[in-house]
């Protein structure tokens, strides 16, 4: 059977599709419901406990099976659009992120909404793996980067809103209203998409990688979940150490899988691409930076500052709305074809480095130097986010965007879970040498219950900010080490292609 018109176009035509923007508009509504799962559930915790009975390791579940499932199918669900069509599986996401929502909506016990979670994992794989592909090609060379940017401001807004969302919510309405508010934007988006999306997928045909995607999805999910349960289990449990050697494990022989098979999910040569490298270097620390600080942020705001967790949320929107002003007054995009990727990529991650510090040197007092830092933390991720999203999808055939949407989500999930691993693990380490002995450092409530007077109490707050500082400060240095990296890589990349540009059409001249 041969590909229609549509399906054959892999680049999209000069000046993009004609309705590209409407188009974009819809992916990414589809795409900021999915992101806000991720975190829309925290604030819910409370109400699920009291009317579902849900136990502490229920909780975890409803909120792990979700990104699990997410993070261990998003290859495959790139690889799957790649080679079915992104415009079918970008409805069969939405199909099944609305099923699941409709399932969680009405659950009766821990149990359905666990199972329920899991099915919009299922979906949001999709589509979050779908949209992305599906930028690329709508839009030229011209204007991917502005769309691209367009496209991580809902990214990092879907994150960051998610907890306001779900506690106005929670004021007017039962838990279950979180999951049901979905249903009509999936709905909308089935749609918009059937009339509006063209279809497109990769005319090669290669034969599906079935074994390559059971592993991907082994490996992956394994490894976000040794990550998960590290902080509360601890680095040297047995389940933790077992977790993690299954994922590394699995992961080895899906390399070597992919190696040595004529139609590989995900092609290796991709990582012999020093482009490609520093691309992947830089969106794994950015989302270090951003998943890591602000897992720290919120227990600042609460802990140190003393704020409640609605004015808390409050307080980190700066973040957010920095993103989302930068991005859509398009200076990201300006800023790449004038000074180049790698010169924007150094610039973003640096200053999302000097928001870190400045959080841990100057928000310690009070929510005036915190202020500053998420500004400036806000500047440099819209700054670097679309310019490295648009490196490692221009480091892939066009025919491949599903597995490049699915490399740069697998990116950003890891990125996420290992910034609040790490920092988290910085935070507890300096929280328990610095605490008072007789005290203990199982957590902060449970040492500021046993601290005996104000003054003990005292020190244990002062212990747990010291520990907030330190972790901030290793954040700090991290991401701008992987961006002054990513940014080298980037550089020597490019002139490499140039030179070897040079060669081929010195030839032709002479001639």
């Amino acid at each position: 059977m041969t590909a229609t018109a549509a399906e054959q176009n892999d680049r999209a035509p000069r000046g993009g599709h004609p309705q590209r923007w409407l188009i974009l508009g819809v992916i990414c509504l589809a795409q900021l419901t999915v992101l806000l799962d991720n975190t829309v559930l925290n604030v819910a915790i409370p109400s699920l406990t009291t009317e579902l009975h849900a136990s502490t390791a229920d909780v975890q579940w409803m909120i792990n099976a979700y990104s699990l499932v997410q993070s261990g199918l998003l290859l495959t669900a790139g690889s799957a659009s790649d080679r079915y069509g992104r415009r079918k599986m970008l409805v069969a996401g939405l199909v099944l992120f609305g099923i699941g929502s409709l399932a969680a909506g009405l659950a009766q016990s821990s149990g359905q909404l666990i199972a329920a979670r899991a099915g919009m994992g299922v979906g949001g794989a999709l589509l979050i793996t779908t949209t992305l592909a599906v930028v690329v090609q709508i839009f030229d060379d011209t204007e991917r980067v502005k769309a691209i940017g367009i496209w991580s401001t809902v990214n990092s807004l879907g994150f960051a809103v998610g907890p306001l969302v779900g506690g106005v919510v929670l004021d007017h309405f039962w838990w279950g209203a979180i999951f049901l508010i979905n249903i009509p934007v999936a709905l909308i988006g089935v749609i918009a998409v059937v009339r509006l999306v063209p279809e497109s997928r990769n005319r090669r045909g290669d034969r599906p990688d079935l074994f390559g995607a059971l592993l991907s999805t082994i490996g992956m999910a394994a490894l976000v979940y040794a990550i998960i349960s590290g902080p509360e289990h601890g680095w040297s449990s047995g389940r933790v150490l077992l977790t993690a050697f299954t994922a590394i494990a699995v992961l080895t022989g899906f390399v070597l899988w992919e190696l040595h098979i004529p139609y590989p999910m995900l092609d290796m040569h991709f990582f012999r691409d020093q482009k490609f490298i520093g691309a992947v270097a830089g969106a794994i620390l950015v989302a270090f930076g951003m998943g890591g600080s602000l897992f720290l942020l919120t227990q600042h705001l609460q802990f140190v500052l003393g704020y409640g967790p609605l004015e808390a949320g409050l307080r980190t929107a700066p973040l957010a709305l920095t993103v989302v002003a930068l991005n859509l007054t398009g200076l990201g995009a300006r800023l790449v074809p004038r000074t180049g990727t790698p010169a924007t990529i150094a610039l973003g991650m640096s200053l999302l480095a000097a928001g870190l510090g400045a959080v841990a040197l100057l928000g310690r007092e009070g929510y005036g130097g915190m202020l500053l830092g998420l500004v400036v933390m806000g500047a440099g991720i819209a700054l670097a986010m679309p310019a490295m999203a648009n490196a490692i999808m221009s480091a892939i055939p066009p025919e491949k965007a599903g597995v490049g949407a699915g490399i740069n989500g697998t990116l950003a999930e890891f990125g996420n879970g290992l910034g609040v691993a790490v920092l988290g693990a910085v935070l507890n380490s300096r929280f328990a040498a610095l605490v008072p002995a007789a005290v203990g450092a199982a957590s902060l409530p449970v040492a500021l219950a046993a601290a005996d007077g104000e003054e003990e109490r005292q020190r244990v707050t002062d212990a747990f900010a010291s520990g907030l500082e330190a972790s901030q400060l290793v954040g700090a240095g991290a991401v701008l080490a992987g961006g002054l990296l990513a940014a080298v890589l980037l550089r020597r990349a490019e002139r490499t292609d140039a030179a070897a540009a040079e060669r081929t059409s010195a030839p032709a001249e002479s001639s």
